[in-house]
């Protein structure tokens, strides 16, 4: 067990860890920005006849300006990441003048040890004179005398109002560099941030979701395998042990089929198609003379894809609404069909003359669990983008509708 100092010192460590972990960004940025800078340097040197003095100058520029930069980028991790962009706009900004203002020091500071350019600069100036520049000497060239040469003084040789003008005056341009990168820099990790919660926030609606369909999913064997237990043992009480014998194989079968399924996994048409065979096969033996099955489905939509189990629900509310609910003899038909890019499914039951009034999805009867499960599950997957209806048809039966939209199975 760890002491409560140590704790503290261990959290300490790991959030400094946390603070700089976006350091790979800042680098980058940095790096960036200063590469942008040598090109328009290097752009300078070749238009003069002297490119390779300029080009080792700046060297020193480069390398002091990018720890600066980095300077920059401590001092604004040092404001907690939980912090206001406005407190970490004005730490950006404080940062920014001391990196620009000790800037313009260092090139003061390091006047001494740049190489003199043999750069020439030669204008006429309007009064007929010639004024030649190279490095810090000025020569004025006119007609009737001889050449005037004057040599400008240096930096560190002017007063000191003079030379904290001319600092202040680079300081000036500097800022507007370490600025521009302290806004990009902000803009960057602002945009991180927003895009890290919209990702957090799709990742917990997803789970969410994954969670809804797979408790909805589990909803239905329980309701199945009750009713089937309970038709099961009718037939052992009623003393017809092959026809239990043969409901129990089929059972295992459907039960080893459907366990083996992942409930977040899709299922081609027909492979749902073939998992109600399994169950309506049970059923029959259960009702052999009541139960007359009429399936439809085009080789056209047998590969399309949908959620695995999702008709469960529905034949078992046929079975149990339509055929245990009379003598008569009941037809199941299952029909599919494609419209417009999207799948519709429909499951009826005919024969029984005393169906109850339609009734719509926002008005579900509460003994039709199963239905209610089903409109659930394509919500969740699906949203508006599929849709479920059902109700009582005018010449006896009931009918459920289920849409959604058609997609494939590879191959």
């Amino acid at each position: 067990m760890l002491s409560d100092t140590e704790a503290q010192l261990d959290a300490r460590t790991v959030a400094r860890a946390g603070r700089f972990a976006d350091w790979p960004l800042a680098l980058k940025s940095i790096l960036g920005f200063w590469a942008v800078y040598a090109l328009t340097v290097l752009a300078r040197a070749l238009l003069g006849s002297d490119p390779l003095t300029i080009l080792q100058n700046k060297v020193l520029t480069l390398v002091v300006g990018i720890l600066l930069t980095g300077l920059t980028y401590i001092l604004i991790k040092l404001v907690p990441a939980s912090a206001p962009l406005r407190r970490k706009s004005l730490v950006a900004g404080g940062a920014s003048v001391l990196a620009a203002c000790l800037m313009a020091s260092m090139l003061v500071l390091a006047e001494n040890h740049m190489r003199e350019s043999k750069e020439e600069f030669r204008y006429q100036a309007r009064e007929g004179f010639v004024v030649i520049q190279k490095g810090e000497q000025i020569r004025i060239e006119r007609s009737a005398a001889e050449p005037l040469v004057l040599t400008m003084p240096k930096v560190r040789e002017l007063r000191q109002w003079e030379q904290f003008r001319i600092a202040a005056d680079a300081a000036v341009v500097w800022l507007f560099f370490f600025g521009a990168w302290s806004a990009f820099y902000l803009a960057a990790v602002s945009q991180a941030q927003t895009l890290a919660l919209q990702r957090r926030a799709a990742a917990a609606e997803s789970a969410a979701q994954e969670a809804q369909v797979r408790a909805l999913r589990y909803q239905v064997n329980p309701h199945f395998l009750f009713n089937t237990l309970n038709s099961l043992s009718s037939l052992v009480m009623s003393g017809r042990p092959e026809e239990a014998e043969s409901m129990i194989l089929k059972l295992s079968t459907f039960f080893r089929t459907s366990l083996s399924l992942d409930p977040q996994a899709d299922v081609t048409l027909a492979e749902e198609i073939e998992l109600q065979r399994l169950y309506l096969d049970i059923e029959k033996t259960r009702f052999p003379r009541r139960l007359k099955v009429e399936i439809d489905v085009p080789k056209g939509v047998a590969n399309a894809r949908l959620p695995a189990l999702i008709l469960q629900p529905i034949v078992e509310n046929a079975i149990k609404y339509g055929v245990s609910a009379t003598r008569e003899k009941i037809t199941l038909r299952i029909a599919a069909r494609e419209q417009a890019g999207r799948l519709e499914i429909e499951v009826t039951n005919t024969g029984h003359p005393d169906s109850k009034p339609p009734r719509q999805r926002s008005q579900p009867d509460g003994t039709k669990v199963g239905l209610v499960n089903v409109c659930q599950r394509l919500d969740a997957r699906f949203g508006r983008a599929a849709s479920c209806s059902f109700g009582a048809i005018a010449d006896g039966g009931f009918r459920v509708v289920i849409t959604l939209p058609v997609t494939r199975a590879d191959g």
